[in-house]
């Protein structure tokens, strides 16, 4: 890839000479073909002299063609040969070149393609309701090209705002404020603004049948509408997490926090769209043991969207300080302990993760700081810029004080780099400043004790092994190997499970899953013992799952096959993949099950999974 965006190796992006500033969209949602298609218009500043085009990235995209907004003067551009990850550079050529601080406006007219990778169309049957089609964008890492011509690099954040025309009775959504509705005919027109500047992959839509309930003074659940209120019922501590989240750092600058509990086939998690949050719906347990996923979203209300890695090298900079921050949220709800046990359940998520990038031979992308020249981001995406991200700043706040000496570079790093993109050595520059000048030398030789290279350069795990609180995992242990030695000889309680927690089932489960693979005698009995198969837990779910794939315990696989089918995040589906493909006589079944339910797969968790099964 040549003639690459100056601050970043995966974009095309001339953002050194000429930056998007605002963005207007005004698309149509056409469900029969299954396209966006419509117009947006970049308002563009120069920022230096005889600015003469303005590069933007494009992936399967149909351009139809390109203009001045003020004047519709028609304007030259270039597609060049597409890349097969980063898609295809377009070139628009000014009419005269511009000089520096002035401002133009260039009109794309454009349809994606059904190549795009943001976008998912959903039929009806997949769907909970079954009578509607949906449709969903995923734009991180870098699929915003595909969605629209754009400036696709983190490096570059601007405002925006949205006119969406989609089919009467279906409703639109965005990461935005809403500001109007009305209708035109068979359609219904969505407006949309965002007055805080945020990076390309943070556009999102949503268009489906889906309806909202108010759970909070900003916040409002919307789904479909089977499933809304028991979504409200699991959500209604959101705003807890708010304001707990303004205390630690600043005030909540988005207005709205609203929460979209999408389809099945989300890939993710949650993804921290501003203003609205996308979430799983393998997060509504019943019981809301698992919601801290929304404290995980809500933490990237600051890191993350306000403070924004300039690139995907630094992708940390984002994850890991939202898990810090997250773990901050919990902790001071739930107390220390919890924080640390989270601790201690994300280093197992840390350890496979650098045991399949060492397994693949691509140790590289353990690293903290990855270099990603040629290299397609989504590779690289894993638990490591999360959870070695937020073992590093777990490190820092132990050896320069604990909380009260570290949270106060927190709030600072926030008002610093707040609608700004930086790297790691802005981080650490500020970082060995406000040491200086608020606690003297003494903290600055302990920062400059510290093996940077080892935790930012070097593959594997961390240099320094964090010493957690065990209090709450020591009880998982005890039964963990409790079970390891079942059937030789010796009763013992079973009955601990009852009183554990939801995080300490699924510690539980981990732990055994690092002991010597169980017999099948021994999962038969723990299935009879603690209903396993049966529980409506996906994260309990899929570590049970685990488990028995791990000893070729072939009378799961027809529930691994059955959860396969009704769920789309990649935590679960890429793992459960690949254990069933190690199976004895699970290759075939992993391959065929893939392959029928590819289609319900979002495009980005299709391509990793065939990646994954070497199809």
């Amino acid at each position: 890839m040549t003639d690459t965006c100056p601050t970043d190796p995966n974009s095309y992006a001339n953002t050194d000479e000429i930056r998007v500033k605002h963005s207007h969209l005004d698309l149509n949602a056409d469900f029969i073909k299954k396209v966006l298609v419509g117009h947006v218009v970049h308002t563009a500043e120069a920022l230096k002299d005889g600015a003469a085009s303005l590069v933007l990235d494009t992936s399967f995209l149909s351009i139809l063609g390109v203009s001045l907004h003020d004047s519709g003067k028609k304007l030259e551009y270039e597609m060049a040969e597409r890349n097969d990850k980063y898609g295809s550079k377009l070139t628009i050529f000014l009419d005269k070149p511009v000089s520096a601080n002035t401002e133009v406006k260039v009109r794309v007219d454009y349809a994606t393609t059904n190549k795009c990778t943001a976008l998912q169309w959903l039929e009806p049957s997949q769907t909970i309701g079954k009578k509607h089609p949906y449709l969903f964008s995923q734009c991180q890492a870098i699929h915003a090209r595909s969605m629209l011509p754009c400036q696709d690099t983190p490096g570059n954040k601007h405002t925006w705002s949205a006119e969406i025309s989609v089919p009467k009775g279906l409703r639109a959504l965005m990461s935005a404020l809403r500001t109007g509705e009305r209708e035109e005919g068979e359609l219904k027109v969505y407006t949309f603004e965002q007055k805080v500047t945020i990076p390309s992959y943070l556009l999102a839509l949503a268009v489906g049948n889906v309806e909202g309930r108010v759970i909070g003074p900003r916040s409002t659940v919307w789904s479909e509408p089977e499933v809304v209120e028991a979504a409200a019922w699991e959500f209604k501590d959101t705003e807890t997490f708010i304001t707990t989240g303004e205390e630690l750092l600043t005030p909540y600058e988005w207005g709205a926090y609203d929460l979209l509990l999408l389809p099945p086939s989300f890939p993710y998690g949650g993804m921290e769209n501003p203003c609205l949050t996308f979430v799983t719906p393998t997060l509504l347990a019943g019981d809301r043991s698992l919601v801290d996923v929304v404290a995980h979203e809500i933490a990237h209300s600051w890191m993350g969207n306000l403070v924004t890695t300039l690139n995907w090298e630094h992708f940390w900079l984002n994850e890991g300080f939202t898990v810090f921050v997250e773990r901050k949220i919990t902790g001071r709800l739930h107390g220390q302990s919890v924080l640390e046990f989270d601790a201690i359940i994300g280093k197992k998520a840390l350890e496979e993760s650098v045991e399949h990038y060492e397994r693949i031979h691509h140790p590289e992308f353990t690293c903290l700081c990855p270099r990603l020249r040629n290299e397609d981001p989504d590779d690289a995406f894993s638990s490591v810029p999360y959870e070695k991200g937020f073992n590093l700043l777990f490190y820092l706040e132990r050896i320069l004080g604990g909380p009260e000496v570290f949270e106060p570079y927190l709030k600072a790093h926030v008002k610093k780099f707040a609608h700004k993109s930086i790297t790691t050595d802005d981080f650490m520059k500020l970082l060995f400043e406000f040491y200086q000048e608020n606690f003297g030398e003494e903290k600055v030789q302990i920062l400059k004790s510290v093996d940077w290279d080892a935790w930012l350069h070097q593959p594997g795990m961390p240099p320094v092994e964090n010493e957690f609180d065990k209090s709450l995992a020591q009880a998982c242990e005890e039964l963990a190997v409790q079970w390891s030695q079942y059937g030789k000889g010796g009763e013992f309680d079973q009955s601990p499970f009852e009183g554990f927690n939801s995080g300490q089932r699924v510690m539980f489960l981990e732990k055994c899953l690092a002991k010597p693979v169980f017999s099948h005698s021994a999962l038969k009995a723990m299935d009879a013992s603690y209903a396993l198969s049966q529980t409506g837990n996906a994260e309990i779910q899929f570590r049970w799952q685990m488990l028995c794939l791990q000893a070729d315990y072939d009378a799961i696989f027809a529930g691994v096959t059955k959860f396969l089918s009704e769920v789309g995040r990649m935590k679960f589906v890429r793992p459960l993949y690949r254990a069933l493909n190690k199976c004895k006589d699970g290759k075939e079944l992993a391959k065929k099950t893939f392959l029928e339910n590819r289609n319900f797969y979002h495009p980005i968790c299709a391509s990793m999974v065939a990646k994954d099964l070497g199809l």
